[in-house]
């Protein structure tokens, strides 16, 4: 037999003995309620939120609305307010020929109004004047009818028949309307709302203004850009001046109107009176909203300083929804191919689909943004092309300790990395090397009759080879306490004389500040390379004074989601380009790096007479020692601080530090030394007596540690 519930065994509590039954006594309750205001609260709150009663409020609001389209659709016919409206907006927008049309007509409207009013006026006379000639002529052509009938019939009475037809006539009317007169009184206002409803209804959908229409899905997120996009979009930016404009009637005038532009839209288009460019990229979150597009997706700008429209015009290319988070194509060199510095090295993708070049020679490049957003993929890219290149001489020095280019070692002329002074101290040497290099060169070319260096005066001339050399982490350079200062100068130097040359240098950097990287530097280069940061000081920083104002904004990339992406200008013929660059993978774990089999296949092309594999020995930086050059340059003779500074200057020309040394900080240094500086009447004074005792002492000491 099946088991029934009362076979089973039980899982009753583990107590000794028997338990007794508990029996609780109480009464229950239900949940609190609230006081009668609170409920009140409540079902209005309720039935105010539910959809009939939204969708009765609609139907009531059409009544409002259609009363004051009708009013003012009246007002407008009966005074020159439209004319006005059409005169303010051809001023804001400075179409003075439409606006002296528009007055014109405002003018003829207002003599063809005084005319009708002045009839208006006279039409109670006239009528007066005319109607018993009127009433007599209508009473005569009865009567000649009545004649008529009365002789046709041989019967007198007719005469009068006319005249009691149109009576009886009369009488009818009259019964009628007394009839109908209250029925139609009760009626009126009803007919009156259901008119206001229809008007109000037809415009509200005609306008489609917020809570006026039925809501329904919101599913244009890929919506198609066209003019009326784009004005819809500006009449609901926040910009008191552009609202104003169009409330008085102003409408926008597209230089281009939107046009397919790769994978988004380009347009141009004019803005009022009191309204700039800088207001529209300052409202883009809100104007890509309104474009139904991510924020990084729209990117207005000033269409005069890009040259693609003129002064007070805006220019913005809008992509289509979700284009930007495309991965980039694969390096286009990966497997095979060449390249040439002198024509550009592949960087990566634009949004319009478009592969971008990166110039190389004539033009130097800063690299910049938070961390881990790909600066250093960039200039790995770059240098990636550069070594395809059998005529290009690479160095790369990195002040870090990772491995981002140890796989490009085999190419590299000079490959230098560390966190040490040593790679500090190389770096600058090299950039010493560099600048003389510069000189010598320029020699070179005016011998050969050349204004600058060409692919094919490099292929005859090993000595006149194309020289890229990359700094990566410069904050750690040209923030340097003993180097920095130096640094920066001879880079500085070097970019404003290289050009025609044939040198290029290239830096990446975490920092905008000037001691990570120098604002004169920044304001030479030729390529600016920004990737997302926090603050326009830092977006001005790397792309220059202005550009955040101008719309070039990485402040509006997405960190992480647009990483890889960057803004980039000097690449192209536009104002600046948002470039996806290509991405060469590595692998942290396992250590693969893709740029390996590309390096090997550009070591096995290259030039004879092209340094690689550490061909070029690394420079070392000289040591100089400022208490002998002090002893060799004094005699016996107190000497004023600032004529020490020349004659320092003069004992080494090729030194940097002494070209920029000051008489404060030569005091400083001296100080530090120990040696005495005396201050005589507001000047300071060097004994060169107190300095020899100095290295006196230092010498004893010395021989005593020997010791």
């Amino acid at each position: 037999m099946p088991e029934t519930s009362e076979d089973r065994p039980r899982n009753l509590p583990a107590v000794p003995g028997e338990a007794e039954a508990v029996i609780l006594e109480g009464r229950v309750i239900g949940e609190p309620s609230r006081p009668v205001p609170l409920r009140a609260v409540y079902a209005v709150r309720t039935v105010a939120r539910h959809d009939r009663t939204r969708a009765a409020g609609r139907q009531v609001a059409y009544v409002g609305i259609g009363a004051a389209v009708i009013t003012r659709r009246l007002w407008e016919s009966r005074s020159t307010a439209r004319y006005e409206r059409h005169i303010r907006a051809a001023e804001l927008a400075g179409d003075h020929e439409s606006a002296l049309a528009w007055d014109a007509q405002r003018v003829k409207f207002l003599k063809d109004r005084h005319t009708r009013r002045a009839d208006l006026i006279e039409l109670p006379l006239k009528v007066a004047r005319e109607l018993p000639k009127i009433a007599a002529g209508v009473l005569g052509l009865l009567i000649a009818i009545g004649l008529l009938l009365a002789i046709a019939s041989r019967n007198v009475k007719e005469v009068a028949a006319p005249v009691k037809t149109v009576a009886r006539i009369a009488e009818w009317v009259a019964i009628a309307f007394s009839v109908s007169y209250g029925p139609f009184l009760l009626a009126l206002p009803w007919i009156v709302l259901g008119v206001l409803w229809w008007a109000g209804r037809s415009y509200a959908n005609a306008s489609a203004t917020g809570w006026t229409v039925a809501r329904k899905q919101d599913d244009d997120t890929g919506i198609v850009i066209t003019a009326d996009t784009i004005v819809l979009a500006l009449q609901h930016l926040p910009i008191p001046d552009l609202k104003k404009a169009f409330k008085e009637g102003w409408t926008p005038t597209f230089d281009l109107l939107p046009v397919r532009d790769g994978r988004g839209y380009s347009a141009v288009f004019r803005l009022p009176l009191g309204v700039t460019a800088e207001m529209i990229a300052d409202r883009r979150p809100v104007l890509a909203r309104n474009l139904h597009r991510a924020e990084v997706e729209v990117w207005p700008s000033d269409a005069e300083k890009a040259g693609t429209g003129p002064a007070g015009s805006v220019a913005v290319w809008i992509a289509d929804s979700g284009a930007l988070s495309n991965a980039a194509p694969e390096y286009p060199l990966m497997h095979e191919g060449t390249a040439d510095v002198f024509d550009g090295v592949p960087g990566g993708i634009t949004p319009r689909g478009e592969g971008t070049d990166i110039p190389v020679m004539g033009n130097n490049f800063v690299a910049g943004g938070q961390q881990g957003q790909g600066k250093s993929n960039a200039c790995r890219v770059i240098m990636l092309g550069c070594a395809l290149d059998p005529l290009a001489e690479l160095d790369v020095f990195v002040f870090a300790n990772n491995g981002d280019f140890d796989a490009y070692a085999p190419r590299l002329a000079i490959y230098v990395k560390g966190v040490e002074d040593a790679t500090i101290a190389a770096a600058v040497a090299r950039l010493h090397e560099l600048y003389a290099e510069v000189a010598r060169r320029e020699g070179r070319l005016a011998d050969l009759g050349a204004k600058k260096l060409t692919r094919g005066l490099a292929q005859q001339h090993p000595d006149l080879r194309p020289i890229i050399a990359l700094f990566s982490e410069c904050h750690e350079l040209f923030g340097h306490p003993a180097h920095g200062a130096e640094a920066a100068e001879l880079a500085t130097k070097t970019i404003k004389r290289a050009r025609k040359t044939g040198i290029t240098l290239g830096f990446d950097t975490q920092s905008s500040r000037k001691e990570a990287i120098p604002p004169k530097l920044v304001e030479l280069v030729s390529v600016n390379v920004c990737f997302y940061v926090k603050t326009w000081r830092s977006n001005d920083g790397f792309l220059g004074d202005g550009s955040f104002a101008a719309g070039i904004r990485a402040t509006e990339l997405r960190p992480g989601r647009d990483r890889g992406t960057s803004l980039v200008t000097g690449v192209s013929d536009q104002q600046f380009e948002l470039l996806k660059w290509y991405f060469v993978e590595v692998d942290d774990d396992t250590g693969f790096d893709a740029a390996a089999e590309v390096i090997a296949r550009a070591v096995a092309q290259v030039a004879p007479g092209t340094p690689v594999e550490g061909g070029r020995p690394v420079p070392a930086i000289e040591a100089r020692d400022l208490l002998e050059d002090l002893d060799e340059v004094l005699s016996a003779d107190r000497v004023k601080l600032r004529d020490v500074v020349g004659l320092l200057r003069g004992l080494a020309p090729a030194w940097t530090r002494y070209q920029n040394l000051t008489a404060a900080q030569l005091r400083k240094d001296l100080t530090a030394e120990g040696v005495r500086v005396v201050n005589s009447s507001g000047r300071y004074y060097l004994d060169p007596a107190d300095l020899r005792r100095v290295i006196a002492e230092r010498s004893t000491a010395d021989l005593d540690e020997e010791v």
